[in-house]
């Protein structure tokens, strides 16, 4: 099977169908080139996308990648980015495998193909040459004959005329017998030229267009070749990136297999636990027993009560109480303070003492209303987010429940040590440094590192210090959490006095034991126990007694309703403990009673004191 013998007259076919295959290649370098076109654009679509996910540094978004579910996502965008490099190296290796190799191999089969018909072409016109002369040479042979046919017949006619002189005779002879040589030499001519064209001809078909066309065969079967060997590396591109694809796949499936519920319901605890205890059962207030008023041994009323001013809260002076409430836990929860207790100050000089925020003031309501209120609705606990003072977050997270604030200030003392020791790292490098200088002068002069030593002891002193004054606020912390049966008592009583007539939204605002507060603490907070007709039918109950003496610490302003004010170096009675909010409340005078913030005092339990007891 060969073009030159099947093909012999079809070259202008040939020609045409060359260029053809030409403008295949042409259009698969195309079809590459768009792929590699769309695997970059895939790859950077991917890119962004992944990019796009990514958590921001510094956001709330960075803090939600502890949970497993989480970083399995962080991990499948890791891995699309990777998924996305491996598109990139489709394209890179297509370019550099098959497109450029194919845009040479292109340029040259357009040179060769042009080299091939060149020749034939050429081959083509010295046979249509030859052609031309055999007919030339044709033409005048025939011509010379019938030149030498007509003067041969003149001869004839003028030998037969009796009236022409015997010259003329002889002139049309020998113009006869001239035309008859010419036409004997065109003969020969035509027979050389003839035999000469044959030869061509048989040189033509046999020889030079079979080797031209098989050439031109050969070069369109290496074309197919080269076609399909470069269909095979464009399958082969893709095949070489495939386990690494898979990879990327089996780490997306891995990170989804790693998410752990658990962990992550542990996570959740550890972000949100306040530290509380959940509040105790509301007692039961009958309030049948008023109507039933008679004096025996265990009536409510007592003469005692009689004629007795009505009563100012803040531990002022005593008044009378609603029916079934002790007087100093109604007490403990009315007059309590409303905002966390303020930090001690750097010094013990007066004017740096700060004063806690001014306690809300809310609006008076009908007692039954009050009641109703609590009892249909939900206590509002609102997000400790929610609650600035002074527009920022305090220094020591006192606005936060214990438990966060523990992990706060447990996270910032972390942070201080890691500064401090790449400050200890630093002095101890610019140290050997100097003792280099002094062991080799000649290296620099020891006394330049002076006051960069200088500077990094200032700056672990003060770091220090910093995280003395963070480890003294944990350390409070951590000794102020109070036991689960301690807290339950509190939260209990907090409810007690809230399912009471007495409160109102006082009472409500201070909603955990620890200080958390709502975001209507804006308004100063006012409470008054209404009169009733048969307040004085109660007796007023002892006071609460001293467990312990307390040295005040630091100047203490208290102008918040619930307060009293303390002067350095004074030395009071303890009433309560501090019960995870804070504060601590302290007597003065039978009739002076309030809290102080616990920071602010150096508390000395006495548990074997007279009448000393737990308050519940």
């Amino acid at each position: 099977m060969s073009w030159g013998t099947e093909l012999w007259d079809q070259f202008d076919n040939l020609e045409k169908h060359t260029q053809w295959g030409i403008d295949i290649l042409e259009k698969y370098i195309k079809f590459v080139k768009e792929r590699t076109e769309i695997e970059l654009s895939y790859a950077k679509q991917l890119r962004n996308l992944s990019k796009k996910y990514q958590p921001k540094k510094n956001s709330k978004e960075e803090e939600e990648y502890r949970y497993t579910a989480c970083q399995a996502f962080l991990s499948t965008l890791n891995e699309m980015n990777d998924y996305a490099g491996q598109h990139e190296v489709i394209s890179e290796n297509l370019t550099s495998k098959i497109i450029a190799g194919l845009a040479r191999y292109v340029q040259e089969l357009k040179q060769e193909r042009k080299s091939h018909f060149h020749d034939g072409r050429k081959a083509q016109q010295h046979i249509e040459t030859c052609w031309k002369q055999l007919e030339s040479s044709k033409r005048r042979f025939e011509r010379d004959c019938k030149e030498a046919d007509r003067a041969q017949q003149y001869f004839e006619k003028m030998d037969a005329d009796i009236n022409v002189t015997k010259a003329d005779v002889e002139k049309a002879r020998q113009q006869a017998q001239l035309r008859h040589q010419m036409a004997e030499d065109s003969k020969a001519d035509y027979s050389s030229i003839l035999q000469k064209f044959n030869h061509e001809q048989r040189e033509y078909y046999y020889t030079h267009i079979p080797t031209i066309f098989q050439q031109i065969q050969e070069m369109e079967e290496r074309r197919i070749v080269r076609l399909g060997e470069s269909m095979k590396t464009y399958a082969e591109v893709d095949r070489q990136v495939t386990p690494i694809i898979g990879k990327c796949l089996d780490g997306i499936v891995k990170a989804a297999e790693a998410i752990d519920q658990k962990n992550d319901s542990q996570l959740v605890i550890e972000a949100y636990k306040s530290g509380f205890e959940p509040p105790g059962d509301i007692e039961f207030e009958d309030y049948t027993q008023p109507m039933k008023r008679t004096v025996s041994e265990n009536s409510l009323s007592n003469s005692r009560g009689e004629g007795k001013a009505e009563p100012k809260f803040g531990g002022k002076a005593k008044g009378k109480l609603w029916p079934f409430i002790k007087k100093n836990k109604l007490m403990s929860l009315l007059t309590s303070p409303h905002q966390p207790p303020p930090p001690p100050p750097a010094s013990a000089s007066p004017s740096a003492v700060p004063n806690g925020p001014q306690s809300p003031k809310q609006p008076k309501e009908p007692l039954s209303h009050r009641f109703n209120e609590f009892m249909t609705s939900k206590p509002k606990i609102h997000c400790f987010r929610s609650l600035k003072r002074g527009g920022s977050t305090p220094e020591d997270f006192s606005n936060l429940p214990p438990e966060q604030r523990r992990k706060k200030l447990q996270q910032k003392v972390d942070e201080l040590n890691k500064d401090i020791q790449k400050e200890v790292d630093q002095r101890d490098a610019i140290t050997k440094m100097k003792d280099v200088y002094l062991k080799n002068p000649q290296m620099g002069d020891p006394a330049s590192l002076d006051h960069k030593l200088a500077e990094v002891n200032q700056n672990i002193e003060k770091l220090r210090l910093e995280a003395q004054k963070f480890e003294a606020w944990l350390a409070e912390v951590e000794g102020r959490l109070p036991a689960r049966g301690e807290q339950a008592r509190r939260q209990s009583g907090l409810y007690d006095a809230q399912s009471t007539p007495t409160v109102n939204n006082c009472a409500q605002a201070r909603e955990s034991p620890d200080g958390s507060y709502t975001e209507e603490q804006s308004q100063e907070s006012e409470v008054k126990v209404p009169a009733l007709d048969f307040d004085d039918e109660f007796d007023d109950e002892e006071p609460l007694p001293a467990i312990g003496t307390c040295k005040a610490l630091y100047t203490f302003d208290g102008q918040n309703e619930g307060t009293i004010s303390v002067v350095e170096g004074e030395t009071l009675y303890v009433i309560e403990e501090d019960k995870g909010d804070g504060w601590t409340r302290i007597r003065r005078s039978e009739d002076e009673e309030g809290y102080v913030p616990t920071s602010y005092v150096e508390v000395y339990l006495d548990k074997n004191a007279k009448g000393a007891k737990t308050y519940i």
